[in-house]
């Protein structure tokens, strides 16, 4: 965000915006870290430089990045439903409690009305599902840990709740996940083609994951496109691993499929590591994780086969670089349930599979 990082130069140095040039570095990934809503790097490299008085570079450690950073958001969400007696649903109310993002930010005062932050609830206010009876809330909680935007913002996490909810919702209705949710998001064209070309690459309902394995489904919407997953998944020593993600998306008229690919199967890497063990802690307040050695991503070896299917579409184009993850999480969830009968309620795997 150089405006930001601009006036916050401009107020250290104690001169006019226009003595001062930031030059936008162009550079892949960095998602939140990037946009610092108190510019810290530079704030850092402006104070240092008043001192030295000479041209300089500050280079953070990756321990001082991952210790000194801003993080994703905690949320908790508590749900009830309503079913009437042939399984059907018929009032869903929930509650979403957790931190804020635009806290402290100059982004608060357009991003927050009446107590609620839209960045929070994204996913959910706007969801496609016809939910009758429906009522949401959301109480926002305020914690010293700085917190910033990460991949795909809120519906990084309303989409794991929604879509492992409407797997369970298909269960109590003895109704096939993927012809659930058909019927359903019938009302939206976008979902309707992206499960289709999901069915139809998978072969979903015409036959069966190999013997040891089980197909989770989830679709979500987010940045006006709507991408869908399905895992394949198995349990070795009592964690998931994930063998295969097909991957379908509605992303409007593609300019460059390979981008959108890339973008898409990135998406699934970076979500899996997320779902599956990286976490940050905190003891007094410290946080303990400072590198890859002690928060582990996908490595290339567990790393699944993805293959991305693209809705042939002239509609305009639309988000590319977040959609891909929100599905991540539930798809492999929902994969779980089946091989485990346990719904996993606590993020990552590697701790919520213990709760």
């Amino acid at each position: 965000m150089p405006t930001n990082d601009h006036q916050a130069a401009a107020e250290i140095f104690g001169i006019p915006m226009n003595r001062i040039k930031i030059h936008v570095t162009y550079a892949g990934g960095s998602f939140g870290r990037r946009a610092s809503k108190v510019s810290d790097y530079t704030v850092e490299a402006c104070q240092l430089a008043k001192v030295v008085r000479k041209p300089l570079k500050v280079v953070w450690s990756r321990e001082d990045d991952m210790r000194g950073g801003s993080y994703r958001p905690m949320n908790y969400h508590r749900l009830t439903l309503g079913l009437d007696s042939k399984g059907q649903l018929i009032a869903w109310e929930h509650h979403v409690v957790g931190q804020s993002i635009v806290n402290g930010s100059p982004f608060e005062a357009m991003m927050v009305s009446k107590g609620v932050e839209e960045l929070v609830v994204e996913g959910l206010k706007e969801t496609p599902y016809p939910l009758t009876n429906f009522r949401l809330q959301q109480t926002r909680v305020d914690t010293p840990m700085s917190t910033l935007w990460w991949r795909s913002v809120g519906h990084s996490h309303s989409a794991y709740v929604m879509e492992t909810v409407i797997d369970e919702l298909a269960e109590a209705g003895r109704q096939d996940p993927l012809e659930f949710r058909r019927t359903l998001l019938k009302a939206s064209p976008k979902h309707i083609a992206v499960l289709d070309l999901l069915k139809k690459e998978t072969g979903w309902g015409s036959r069966k994951p190999p013997r040891g394995r089980a197909w989770g489904l989830a679709i979500h919407g987010s940045f006006q496109s709507v991408v869908g997953h399905i895992a394949e998944v198995s349990i070795e020593g009592g964690f998931p691993r994930v063998h295969r993600v097909w991957s379908a998306a509605h992303v409007g008229h593609v300019i460059n499929p390979d981008g959108v690919a890339t973008q898409i199967e990135g998406a699934v890497i970076f979500g899996l590591s997320a779902i599956l063990q990286s976490q940050i802690e905190v003891k007094e307040g410290r946080v303990l994780q400072g590198n890859f050695n002690d928060y582990p991503v996908v490595r290339i070896q567990d790393a699944p086969h993805v293959s991305v299917h693209l809705v042939d579409t002239d509609e305009a184009p639309t988000g590319v670089g977040e959609p891909g993850v929100p599905p991540v999480g539930p798809a492999v969830a929902n994969a779980v349930y089946r091989l485990t009968g346990k719904r996993v309620r606590v993020l990552p795997f590697s701790k919520g599979m213990k709760a």
